[in-house]
């Protein structure tokens, strides 16, 4: 109700009106936003390194604190929105280095142009998200034990080829390669602006946020997403395509997976092949920090983008202060307990005023 009139008893909707068209105060919806722990806490953590840390307030400190939220939210969105449609995906971290490797050797080994391996390792890296989620469909596996079995095996084959190929655990520099400079443009620039050093990974995050926002709250696939994470019995039962929103789901996963991948290879020139390993937890504390329910049904794209700059300052804001960095995991994990804590408060105090 946000008339000034108040009724002295509430009475239901004359005619028996549907519900849903009755207005809501501006209050109750913000309470029901699933990303407004999350914005509370990320207020918190920055009040708390503004204070400790002089120099995390500093202009040259900004682009820093965003990129390295950038490396993780771009993973993060997609992972968001796998966890609302109720699934998990733990070889997100070691997919990265996989789509890293293929591009790189690829292009490599091949002596072609690095954009044929670019998009060579487009076409693998979807190929292992369609994996996963074909599996999960057919199988009626949980995703932990088919995501964790494409994990092993991914790590595997990531040491193994590279060893077979290489003779290393690295790939070889192909910075001298015709394309390598566009690309790296493309995945690995960045603008100077003042004191301020912003990477193209920040735009990359942003847009991948603004698709996956826009898919949630716009599209019928979005309500497909809430419909299945919700209740994937009863989305089947109104004839929601289950199977192909999770497979959706998880060639989402595999082309950020992508975009990381080349980040990292036009970076740095040259990829380790045990990088990665660890990273899906990082994706997956991400999400639930910025409002995803692990139970699935529940969550925004934006709350994962809040959960990632926590990240970022949480990362960063340790290293300003001057603190041993072995802390950083015990942050890490308090914030994950502390804004679990925060949003299901948050969604109790929503749920009393409806």
């Amino acid at each position: 109700m946000t008339g000034t009139r108040q009724p002295t008893a509430p009475a239901p909707a004359p005619g028996g009106a549907d519900e849903r068209l009755l207005r809501t105060s501006p209050l109750r919806r913000l309470l029901g936003r699933p990303e407004l722990g999350s914005i509370v806490g990320a207020l918190a953590v920055f009040l708390f390194f503004a204070v400790v840390a002089d120099s995390f307030l500093q202009l040259s400190s900004f682009g820093t604190v965003l990129y390295a939220a950038s490396t993780i939210g771009i993973m993060a969105a997609p992972v968001a929105l796998l966890m609302i449609g109720g699934e998990f995906d733990l070889s997100a971290g070691v997919m990265v280095t996989s789509s890293a490797l293929v591009s790189s050797m690829f292009s490599y080994q091949m002596t072609a142009n690095v954009w044929v391996g670019v998009f060579v390792s487009l076409l693998v890296t979807l190929g292992f998200g369609a994996f996963n989620g074909f599996m999960l469909t057919r199988t009626k596996l949980p995703s932990f034990i088919i995501t964790l079995g494409t994990f092993l095996m991914l790590t595997g084959l990531n040491l193994g080829v590279t060893k077979l190929i290489s003779d290393t655990v690295s790939t070889k520099a192909i910075g001298d390669m015709w394309g390598f400079d566009s690309a790296h443009a493309l995945f690995a620039s960045q603008l100077t602006l003042g004191d301020v050093e912003l990477k193209v990974t920040i735009l990359w995050w942003a847009g991948l946020v603004a698709v996956a926002t826009w898919i949630l709250l716009r599209t019928r696939f979005g309500n497909w997403i809430y419909a299945v994470g919700g209740d994937e019995s009863a989305a089947r039962a109104v004839g929601v395509p289950v199977i192909r929103t999770k497979i959706g789901l998880y060639l989402g996963v595999a082309f950020a997976a992508w975009v990381s991948g080349q980040h990292l290879l036009f970076s740095y020139d040259v990829v380790q092949s045990g990088e990665g390993v660890g990273n899906e937890l990082i994706y997956i504390i991400a999400a639930v920090i910025g409002g995803c329910l692990i139970t699935g049904g529940y969550g925004s794209a934006i709350g994962s983008a809040v959960g990632a700059i926590i990240f970022g300052m949480t990362s960063k804001g340790i290293v300003y202060a001057e603190w041993n960095p072995d802390w950083f995991k015990f942050f890490l994990g308090a914030m994950l307990l502390l804004a679990t804590l925060l949003n299901a408060w948050v969604r109790k105090r929503a749920e009393a005023t409806t």
